[in-house]
């Protein structure tokens, strides 16, 4: 993922990729030029290998990381340019870093959703928030600080067997007689109540997962990347430069042993909701899982957003669209003033609906 540049077939000036299709587009002459299909499978790697040859083998590349002093965030560059401002924070950073060796992304999907589609989404946004600052409309004017970015995740497949000890809830029903008291006087009264026998369990159970998707960055609320989804990873296209000429993509910052780590978290509710299908009965209780994990393979890809930042009442705030769907996500600030204004208002028409019954 070395920055490179792609000059023109017809004038020679430098190419970016145009969201939505194929091809790299010049800014000069409009020339489109059709980026070369490549006949590669994108295949999963082994997790395994990949550990033991952490510094070593065809799955790694040398890097310039050229980090943000404000955010900790590691971004590419274009070639010809020597500073710009981090993508994640507003920052100013300088090209200037230290090499290091990294997992290349094995795949990728390209921006679909144009800057301008991603700027209307974004206002859309924003004029949709309540009690929001001024300052915060006013953003939605500044636009070109919309920026995109590819951002690194890994997927894991693996095949899971899980040991467990819990119990078998049944329910049953047991009538029984309260004493109530109505108009003064003392009633008795038969009720049917619900009560669950419980029964030892334990047993054995599989799971099978596939592309299981973890953000390998440190620079984003994972909240809201959560909730960006769902991506097309159906759509994945084999990794070319081409797809990042006029992008910024980040380097990954969760190690691929940390990914796995999170991608389990991600297993679990799928393993436990398994577990209460075997365990059976009306109500299940778990009180032991060992899981094994096999046959684990990965794959580092990276994956398109459209991305705000700027501080205000110095906390940074971050505005992601899916460069996929223009699905939107953003952090925002609350306006205490019209929020505090909103309240009063709303006492003082409580206030005047009472006052008013009151007088009838």
């Amino acid at each position: 993922m070395q920055d490179k540049q792609f000059e023109c077939g017809q004038c020679g000036a430098s190419l970016k990729f145009t969201p939505g299709s194929d091809s790299l587009t010049c800014p000069y002459c409009g020339h489109n030029n059709v980026i070369a299909s490549v006949e590669e499978t994108i295949d999963e790697l082994d997790y395994q290998q990949a550990l033991a040859n952490a510094e070593s083998g065809e799955a790694m590349e040398e890097r310039l990381e050229v980090k943000c002093g404000s955010c900790g965030a590691s971004a590419t560059l274009d070639p010809h340019v020597a500073a710009d401002e981090c993508p994640f924070c507003g920052t100013p950073i300088v090209k200037t870093g230290t090499t290091t060796r990294l997992i290349k992304p094995k795949a990728l999907l390209p921006f679909k959703i144009k800057r301008e589609e991603g700027r209307t989404a974004f206002r859309d946004w924003i004029h949709g928030l309540w009690f929001a600052p001024n300052a915060l409309k006013k953003r939605a004017k500044q636009s070109e600080r919309l920026q995109g970015v590819y951002i690194p995740y890994w997927t894991y497949d693996c095949r899971t067997a899980s040991d467990y000890t819990g119990q078998r809830g049944k329910h049953y029903w047991v009538t029984v007689t309260r004493t109530v008291v109505v108009n003064g006087k003392t009633q008795h009264r038969q009720e049917r109540v619900r009560k669950t026998r419980w029964y030892p369990a334990s047993g054995h159970v599989r799971n099978t997962f596939d592309d299981v998707l973890v953000l390998a960055s440190k620079s984003l609320p994972p909240k809201k990347t959560d909730a960006l989804e769902p991506w097309d990873l159906r759509n994945l296209e084999p990794y070319q430069d081409e797809y990042l000429s006029g992008f910024k993509a980040e380097s990954y910052q969760v190690n691929l042993a940390s990914g796995f780590e999170q991608a389990k978290q991600k297993m679990d509710p799928v393993i436990r909701e398994t577990i209460c299908r075997d365990i059976g009965g009306d109500e299940q209780r778990i009180h032991h899982v060992s899981t094994q994990y096999h046959g684990i393979t990965f794959k580092h890809i990276l994956l398109p957003i459209w991305i705000s930042a700027y501080r205000y009442h110095e906390k940074i705030y971050r505005f992601m669209v899916n460069a996929r769907t223009g699905e939107v996500q953003g952090e925002r600030p609350w306006s205490w003033v019209k929020i505090t204004f909103a309240v009063l208002l709303g006492a003082a028409i409580v206030g005047g609906i009472v006052y008013a019954t009151q007088m009838q």
